[in-house]
């Protein structure tokens, strides 16, 4: 039974101008070995062993894990995105604010249960 499924597992092969294409995304920064990885269904081993081969920069008999100028300058960004998402927060919690203040106004002006009627 399991020579039956050994045989019909398809075995990939990947092209040369394919391999070096993938080493010279993870070389610029764009992706780590977890992302090619996960985005090709190829295993870690498999882009290691093309990075140590098809790398221009990386030299051989040097192990690396990954660039730390490509892991910094991506915390660098979600920090930026995270101030910013902050910052909008803190927006809405003021119109927020001032939304409910207003109401409260004009229920003591007009003496009508606006949140009572809006309801409805």
């Amino acid at each position: 039974m399991t020579k039956l499924v050994q045989m019909m597992r398809a075995r990939r092969e990947f092209s040369t101008d394919f391999k070096r294409s993938l080493v010279s995304d993870f070389e610029k920064g764009k992706f780590t070995i977890r992302q090619l990885s996960a985005m090709y269904h190829i295993s870690f081993q498999n882009l290691y062993r093309w990075v140590y081969q098809y790398s221009t920069v990386q030299k051989h008999d040097v192990i690396m894990v990954e660039k730390a100028q490509s892991s910094t300058q991506k915390l660098k960004e979600y920090e930026k995105k995270i101030a910013a998402l902050e910052r909008a927060l803190g927006q809405k919690q003021i119109q927020i604010d001032y939304l409910e203040t207003l109401i409260e106004v004009a229920q003591d002006t007009h003496n009508i249960d606006i949140k009572k009627n809006a309801n409805t």
